[in-house]
């Protein structure tokens, strides 16, 4: 059963329980159907391991109202990390453990960047020889087995990536079909797609690529999605006010649906008539007020689609 939801922020509920309720209160106002967790919004993993006690607050919770739920992993996760991967891998785990434990269908995990944001402004663009990469894409791959066969009621959702200006290409994921390519490598059945088309419209203008083919090649492998709008428009690293950004259409925007110019009617009927997941609007927290607005929006354009 397709389900629209929407995500709990990260930094407007930065820890705290009772603004978890506070939202998901709001959200059950607003009509929807599912909900999306940031593990790393509730202090719910500490250095790499699981708090449980938070967890099981957690749970309390989200057992009072009726959503379907995925969670997010911790954006800073990445398994290509050269200097402390074990504990990278530890977050995994502990990621996974925590959506097993609330009944979370689904974990979205942001795939492996070959050189990670934080460090974007202490190296320039990378060059890494084909060899090295390759050996970081079985590093990832081996870790997402291991992690995909420990729980196998879980759904790993991978993302595609944003592209940055200058820094690009960081991370294969910023292409879909490279995606694609490592999740048929890591070759498990709870290893899927999740679909970011705010992200898939930045890489279609910044790589020059037909984002309703894009959509179309990995369609049997999407198993949950991400809406929010954006102009498409890809920024530097440096650009973090969204108020500076909105009047030139720039930045991934996580703006609410029918904001920008995304296609999204195009490209849902790729794959929108068989799918039966979730469709997470994933909006920053400044758009809370919206998140009504995005998901009727969202809801008509399934209609008319």
């Amino acid at each position: 059963m397709l389900s629209i939801g929407s995500n709990i922020n990260e930094v407007r509920v930065d820890g705290s329980m009772k603004a978890l309720r506070r939202d998901m209160t709001a959200f059950q106002e607003f009509g929807l159907s599912a909900t999306e967790i940031p593990v790393h919004g509730l202090d719910a993993i500490r250095n790499g391991r699981l708090d449980k006690q938070r967890t099981t607050e957690t749970k309390t919770i989200l057992a009072d109202f009726p959503f379907r739920y995925s969670v997010h992993a911790p954006n800073p996760l990445n398994l290509m990390d050269r200097q402390h991967v074990g504990l990278h891998r530890d977050v995994l785990m502990a990621s996974l453990e925590f959506s097993a434990e609330v009944g979370a269908e689904l974990m979205v995990y942001h795939p492996g960047r070959f050189l990670v944001e934080e460090e974007f402004g202490v190296h320039g663009q990378i060059t890494m020889e084909s060899a090295e990469e390759e050996r970081l894409l079985e590093l990832e791959a081996t870790m997402l087995q291991e992690a995909a066969d420990k729980f196998p009621m879980v759904v790993i959702a991978m993302e595609n990536a944003r592209p940055y200006l200058h820094h690009s290409p960081y991370c294969y994921a910023e292409l879909p079909v490279n995606l694609m390519a490592q999740v048929e490598r890591i070759n498990r059945d709870n290893v899927r797609i999740n679909l970011d088309f705010g992200h898939l419209h930045m890489a279609s203008r910044f790589y020059n690529l037909n984002e309703i083919s894009e959509v179309r090649a990995i369609a049997t492998l999407i198993a949950h999605c991400h809406v929010h709008d954006n102009f498409g428009n890809p920024v530097y690293h440096t650009e973090k006010q969204q108020t500076h950004q909105i009047p030139f259409g720039k930045g991934d925007s996580h703006m609410p649906v029918g904001w920008g110019d995304i296609p999204f009617r195009d490209l849902l009927a790729e794959f929108i008539d068989s799918y039966q997941g979730m469709l997470i609007c994933e909006l920053r927290g400044r758009y809370f007020e919206q998140t009504r607005e995005s998901a009727r929006n969202l809801a008509a354009l399934i209609t008319c689609t």
